[in-house]
């Protein structure tokens, strides 16, 4: 592609989000500003031992009408992510053909929760409950949903990369645009809380008790959360852009980053040169921001950051409120970058006030003043998986 192809528009609606934040944009803006976390503990996942944990506690369309392969709290997410575009989605299904409009989504779980609770009625030898749908748990479900539920007949596909996979999404979504393939593209993700991901990541060691503290001195892991972004992407001037995206991948390790972050800074500079913008032009920056211990996440970004920037911009890591939403994040988090550009406020990063003095120092947000026109958004994977994505607020657009 050219530069000026490269270039053209990418047009990023307001977002779809349901979080354990909330779903209303005001309750988002609001928690944002405010460094609220959406935190609840529990031991639903992890029998005897108490976790914070990000769960969506807003009502959720019920699902006992949907076709059996469909049945899940994933979709059952989306279903409100999609609610919550409301106008704007009716707007883009009136304007453009079915076949000319994809559903690009990132996750890592689509239903393995549904499939968990029927083994456990099922026990070991028992047979799976009639209602079981084995389809359910493929990872294109989630996309699937979507498509049949608005009667969609272009491109449709799922993306699990891990953490990144909704970022990933996102530029997925900009390269059918810019390649002619479609005129709109719904692009999101969703990823809901079950007991594969909870006790997987347990057994890496990655969780804390309490509620984490992504670049303090105490980090000692993440918390975990559901959520899911969708956001109706449009090759339209004006509103919020998605000026570049950039991946790289360190294929480092299967699950700890490459420890100096150059494939993080690869990502964040392929952003940048993508979309042709300086890095002294990014007024905000959503660290990836994790929590886990020194030597991995937090440590590599604050490198690769303090590296790529001369002067870094303010930064927050937004995990902190909502727990680390895996394959739903780079949406999520591009969505907290959207309301911040287009309302004029900085997301406060919530820690307990002790910086790594190991760490290259970042200007973290503690006050949501603040008018960002450029946001940069950081996600990063296991198998060393990196995505950036640049966002700049270019006209007013109506939106919540």
């Amino acid at each position: 592609m050219s530069d000026a192809t490269v270039r053209s528009p990418c047009r990023l609606s307001a977002p779809g989000v349901v979080c354990s934040l909330g779903d209303d944009p005001r309750h988002l803006i609001a928690a944002l500003r405010e460094g609220r976390r959406g935190l609840t503990t529990s031991d639903t996942f992890t029998p005897g031992r108490r976790l914070p944990l990000g769960r969506v506690t807003v009502p959720l369309p019920a699902d006992e009408a949907w076709p059996a392969a469909h049945r899940s709290r994933n979709n059952r997410l989306l279903a409100r992510a999609l609610e919550r575009l409301g106008p704007s989605l009716e707007a883009v299904l009136a304007r453009h053909p079915r076949e000319r409009i994809g559903v690009v989504l990132g996750s890592s779980t689509s239903g393995i929760g549904e499939t968990e609770q029927a083994l456990a009625v099922a026990g070991r030898d028992g047979p799976l409950p009639e209602d079981f749908h084995y389809a359910r748990q493929e990872l294109g479900a989630p996309a699937r949903f979507i498509a049949e539920r608005l009667g969609l007949a272009g491109p449709v596909h799922i993306l699990s990369t891990a953490c990144s996979s909704s970022a990933q999404a996102l530029a997925s979504a900009r390269r059918l645009l810019l390649a002619g393939e479609c005129d709109a593209v719904i692009a999101g993700g969703a990823d809901s809380l079950c007991r594969l991901t909870v006790n997987g990541f347990a057994s890496l060691e990655a969780v804390s008790d309490a509620p984490s503290l992504p670049f303090s001195a105490n980090r000692a892991g993440i918390n975990l959360g559901e959520a899911a972004a969708l956001f109706l992407v449009t090759r339209e001037p004006g509103g919020i852009q998605l000026l570049g995206a950039g991946e790289s991948s360190d294929a480092y390790h299967v699950s700890a980053p490459r420890p100096d972050g150059s494939g993080a800074r690869a990502a964040m500079a392929a952003a940048l040169d993508q979309a042709g913008c300086a890095p002294e032009a990014v007024d905000y920056l959503n660290l990836h921001g994790t929590g886990t211990g020194t030597g991995h996440n937090d440590a590599m970004e604050a490198r690769a950051v303090s590296e790529l920037f001369a002067t870094p911009p303010a930064c927050s890591s937004t995990k902190a409120l909502t727990g680390h939403t895996l394959g739903a994040a780079g949406a999520l988090e591009a969505a907290f970058c959207w309301l911040a550009l287009h309302h004029g406020f900085l997301p406060r990063h919530v820690h307990d006030g002790v910086d790594d003095p190991e760490l290259p120092r970042l200007p973290l947000v503690n006050t949501p003043e603040g008018a960002p026109r450029v946001a940069l958004s950081n996600s990063f994977a296991f198998g060393g998986n990196n995505v950036s994505l640049l966002l700049a607020r270019d006209a007013p657009e109506d939106g919540p």
